[in-house]
């Protein structure tokens, strides 16, 4: 506990204090329209903030989703809206918090893992949390884009529909597809209201929001856009398809817009959009960080999710941060199953639990984080079988909503 600004989680009345200090901290207006999508997504049990006097001055709080991994669903604590006050920091206050948040992660036995959209790149590592996953940012020259004549965009139809008409068929698009994909999570009502809330203010200029669904000729929905118009610019704010034909006919869709000459979107890394393209270099993408994740408890955390390679090893775990992971490990997997349990055994590979972050949604391997020096082979072959087995079909990608939430 920092005892000179104590720590506790908020009252209900205590929301928009705590939504003020995390709107100034972000160098944002005062918008009472996004403050009530957030007070909507908010648990006040979840959300803690740091005081001086009755002052609020730091805070964070927590969605607990579940996030899709190799072969598994895994309760997720989303950690969101971390702020401390510009007349604050440096005096421990985030330190605290984290620990804080961390701690009673452990000693509950809520979420085996932690996740964040980091605001900056150098805060969240002294914590234990890596880079899960990665997106591209696309940026296309629709001038230049055509399908491969090869490409199947199917019989299906795509059809613009309003929100509340859209809004159930996107629903269970969106299940279906993130059940496939590590990196996504689920939705329930109120963060498809999070997701869908498009009050002006938050559009940067664009158009509201366009529902673009695309249906079998049975009827059934296999695909969806959310996107907007800002000049000739179509924004593609989210894009999800369960069949490689409503893949290729909703980018057909986006080619054939008229009055647009770009488009832009955020991707997972090996999206297949260039694979559809006659000139690949027509959609152009800059790689930067996505989700960060942080193993609460080491053992429950490789226990949840499965392996694509059979696997028996053990891990020397160390962890500053949170000591109760520090030890060793033995982790057995197979197609089925995976077992993670203390051991006295010589270990096979000593690493940190970020390094353990790092590959756990099947992402960056663990190969190149021991090229990276940040991992130590104790015995020939180690990395190179857990790297296999750690990796997943997909690169992991986590499609992150607008204004609130920001997990």
């Amino acid at each position: 506990m920092n005892t000179s600004h104590p720590l506790r989680t908020i009252e209900a009345h205590e929301f928009d204090a705590w939504a003020r200090m995390i709107t100034t901290t972000y160098g944002q207006d005062w918008r009472e329209g996004a403050l009530r999508n957030a007070r909507s997504v908010h648990d006040p049990a979840r959300t803690l903030a740091a005081y001086d006097g009755r002052d609020i001055v730091g805070g964070t709080s927590i969605y607990g989703r579940t996030v899709t991994v190799p072969g598994a669903f895994v309760p997720v604590a989303g950690i969101t809206l971390v702020a401390v006050l510009p007349t604050h920091c440096r005096r421990g206050i985030l330190t605290a918090m984290m620990r804080e948040q961390l701690t009673g992660l452990h000693e509950s036995g809520g979420e085996p893992i932690a996740a964040l959209n980091a605001a900056e790149a150098t805060i969240y590592g002294r914590f234990g949390y890596a880079i899960a996953s990665h997106r591209a940012e696309l940026r296309c020259d629709k001038r230049d884009m055509t399908l491969r004549p090869d490409a199947d965009p199917g019989n299906g139809r795509i059809r613009l529909l309003a929100g509340d008409e859209a809004r159930p068929l996107l629903e269970k698009v969106h299940d279906t597809v993130r059940r496939q994909a590590p990196g996504w999570v689920d939705r329930t009502e109120k963060y498809w209201d999070a997701r869908l809330h498009d009050a002006e203010h938050i559009r940067d200029g664009a158009t509201e929001l366009r529902y673009a669904l695309h249906t079998e000729p049975g009827g059934e929905a296999t695909g969806y856009a959310l996107y907007r118009s800002k000049g000739s610019t179509v924004q593609i704010v989210e894009l999800a398809a369960t069949t490689r034909q409503s893949y290729a006919c909703l980018w057909r869709y986006f080619i054939d817009l008229d009055a647009h000459d770009r488009l832009t979107c955020d991707a997972a890394v090996d999206e297949p959009l260039p694979h559809l393209l006659t000139d690949p270099r027509a959609a152009r993408a800059s790689v930067v960080d996505n989700l960060w994740v942080r193993l609460v408890d080491v053992d429950r955390a490789l226990a949840a999710r499965r392996y694509a390679a059979p696997l028996d090893l053990v891990i020397e775990v160390e962890d500053a941060f949170c000591p109760w992971n520090a030890g060793r490990y033995q982790l057995h997997a197979d197609d089925s199953s995976a077992i993670c349990e203390r051991t006295r055994d010589r270990p096979d590979l000593r690493l940190s639990a970020a390094e353990l972050g790092a590959a756990y949604l099947g992402g960056p391997t663990l190969s190149a984080l021991a090229a990276a020096g940040r991992i130590e082979e104790l015995r020939p072959g180690a990395v190179a079988a857990a790297s296999l087995a750690f990796r997943g079909t997909r690169e992991p990608f986590h499609p992150s909503g607008a204004a609130f939430p920001a997990f």
